[in-house]
């Protein structure tokens, strides 16, 4: 019976049992392998007449742990959780050995976590905790899951108390737990893996620890968590596809290319195969995507045997920010000619697309049809690309009235939609009503602050300027300042604002003027313009400047450091603002390269004195 059992010939090892010579009966060590069938086909009835029938001979209720870890068990996976805890009530527990008691209520916590009642297993824990039952890794593993995050700290402590922390199984357990809970959970989450030894971190361990910091959008701290773990640190544990996945996502969100393509080229040589590997394929598809090499993730989605719904999420969404809309919107029309039904995180994507490439009646019509044709209400979200889609193409009346028809209150990022196009098109009076509501719901997220100053600055209303700046002092907010990096000969160089911390940054600098000479020039700036730029360019050569933003310094850095003809990436944390934009385009004609500037909405690719953006953005 056992071996049939084990076999997964569960039929006819209950055959056995039923139909077999009675005598001599069935021995205690065969009725565990008959309960575990009676689990496996889902037969609750089953297993309650194999605990009658050890129990009318005398088998129960403190008979070896075996058999009543087989029936606890049991009993739990299958949701009779009343007759488990009967069960462990019936069990004498001044008799019945410690070890016995301890995995008769590990069986049933177990179960109540699986069956998600929590409040349950705590009160089996504290009971067992007042019974002297001492508690081991297979109660932690149980426990730690089902525990509330603001708990969790305490069950870790008592297991830091009795030295259990530290084993393999219950630091990942931990690990794991902690990281739902956002940035703070990934702090401890990296202090559970620091205080691991060293030889005790599987690959399990550096998963947790990694993914723990990618979800919650750490990017910096899971790629730095990525190099120790290639490092002798790592003690040679090699990257499953679950690290790579939470690696590509850490790479596509800083826009770390070198990162990117050695993970790519580690996939290519060590896992076979890795095309059938939907999610390992997704993440490689968004992290080209995100990086700008919208070709090789094509590439990548059509080498693909079987595609997910996030596959082509993942396409439109690059589509979308590379400005590409028209690709978007057929690549949507295809996922659901091929049968796949699209979700709200496509729409939004496929939202999101349109409103960058100014599609304003596909994008009018696709929300129509959200409800009506793909049976998917609206979210915030999706109102949210809508009011922005609006607002590019100007339509700001439409948008307010989208936002007053909106069946649940607008959030801060619907108003922000709304006030960042009145930036573009420097409407002040519904720009002020923007912005009062926004700051009444994110009163300390300075972007907005920035856009109505911005907005005030555009118009000439200096005045108001001040008044916005003074509400940013009063409430201790301060702009976040804007940096771009480049990568090159597997180095990243990064440049804020009026940053003259790099060792070139006397060639950047005077590289910097010498072309606002020329775009001034290129432009038809009066005479006067000109002499003033130049005497701009004698000052650099005497005293650090300010004023200059962090992309032009990447630009200048990334000429005087690559090839003649190479693309120079730029990544950038806010938005390219007019200025730097107009700059770009005629640097891209006059030095004859191109740029890939990623700013924090979308690409922009500058070649031959224009953007891909269309100037719409």
């Amino acid at each position: 019976m056992r071996t049939l059992t084990r076999l997964g010939r569960h039929r006819e090892s209950l055959a056995l049992l039923r139909h077999g010579d009675p005598s001599p009966p069935p021995h205690a060590l065969a009725l565990p392998a008959s309960v575990i069938s009676c689990a496996a086909l889902s037969l609750p009835s089953g297993v309650a007449q194999i605990h009658a029938l050890a129990a009318k001979r005398g088998l129960l209720p403190a008979a070896d742990a075996y058999l009543l870890s087989a029936l606890l068990t049991s009993y739990s996976r299958l949701g009779c959780l009343p007759l488990a805890h009967q069960l462990l009530d019936e069990m004498p527990l001044e008799s019945t050995p410690h070890t016995t008691l301890r995995t008769a209520f590990n069986s049933v916590i177990s179960g109540c976590a699986l069956h998600a009642l929590p409040v349950a297993s705590f009160a089996l824990f504290r009971r067992m905790r007042a019974a002297a039952v001492g508690f081991d890794a297979v109660t932690l593993l149980a426990l730690v899951p089902a525990t509330p995050l603001s708990v969790v700290p305490q069950v870790h402590a008592l297991a830091a108390r009795v030295g259990l922390a530290t084993e393999t199984s219950v630091a990942n357990c931990l690990m794991s737990t902690y990281a739902r809970g956002g940035a703070f959970g990934a702090a401890l989450a990296r202090r559970v893996f620091d205080e691991m030894p060293l030889a005790s971190r599987d690959l399990v361990s550096w998963n947790a620890v990694l993914s723990a910091h990618a979800q919650n959008g750490l990017a910096v701290d899971a790629l730095e968590l990525y190099r120790r773990m290639r490092s002798p640190e790592g003690s040679g544990v090699e990257p499953d596809a679950v690290t790579i996945v939470g690696v590509l996502s850490s790479a596509a969100h800083l826009g770390a290319r070198g990162v990117g393509f050695d993970v790519e080229h580690y996939v290519r040589q060590r896992i076979p195969g890795f095309h059938t590997n939907v999610q390992l394929c997704n993440a490689l598809i968004n992290f080209h995507a995100r990086c700008g090499s919208l070709p090789r993730a094509q590439q990548l989605f059509d080498e693909m045997p079987r595609k997910s719904i996030v596959s082509w999420t993942a396409l439109i969404t690059g589509h979308g920010m590379h400005g590409n809309g028209d690709v978007a919107v057929s690549l949507f029309e295809r996922m659901v000619s091929e049968g796949i039904r699209p979700d709200n995180v496509a729409m939004v994507a496929l939202f999101s697309a349109c409103s960058h490439a100014g599609l304003y009646d596909e994008g009018r019509r696709y929300f129509s049809a959200m409800e009506s044709v793909y049976k998917l209400r609206p979210t915030l979200e999706h109102y949210t690309c809508m009011v922005d889609l609006l607002g590019r193409a100007g339509r700001l009346e439409e948008a307010r009235e989208l936002i007053s028809s909106m069946p649940m209150p607008a959030d801060g990022a619907v108003w922000g939609a709304l006030l960042g196009a009145c930036k573009i098109h420097k409407n002040v009076d519904v720009g002020e009503e923007a912005f009062t509501r926004v700051i009444e719901l994110e009163p300390k997220n300075v972007g907005y602050y920035v856009l109505m100053s911005n907005i005030y600055t555009d118009t000439g209303q200096l005045d108001c300027v001040a008044r916005v700046r003074a509400m940013m002092r009063e409430r201790g907010l301060k702009k976040e300042p804007g940096c771009s990096y480049v990568e090159h000969k597997g180095r990243v160089h990064l440049f804020m604002a009026d940053d003259h911390s790099h060792p070139q940054a006397r060639r950047i600098y005077e590289l910097v003027i010498r072309l606002e000479l020329m775009v001034k020039e290129k432009s038809g700036m009066r005479e006067s313009e000109v002499a003033a730029a130049k005497g701009r360019m004698e000052k650099a050569a005497a005293q650090p400047l300010v004023g200059i933003h962090s992309e032009k310094l990447a630009v200048a850095f990334g000429l005087l450091n690559t090839e003649a003809g190479s693309e120079i990436v730029v990544i950038k944390n806010l938005r390219v603002c007019g200025d730097c934009h107009s700059f770009l385009k005629v640097v891209s004609a006059t030095t004859n390269r191109a740029f890939l500037v990623r700013d924090a909405s979308r690409f922009h690719r500058f070649d031959g004195g224009v953007c891909s953006c269309k100037d719409y953005w």
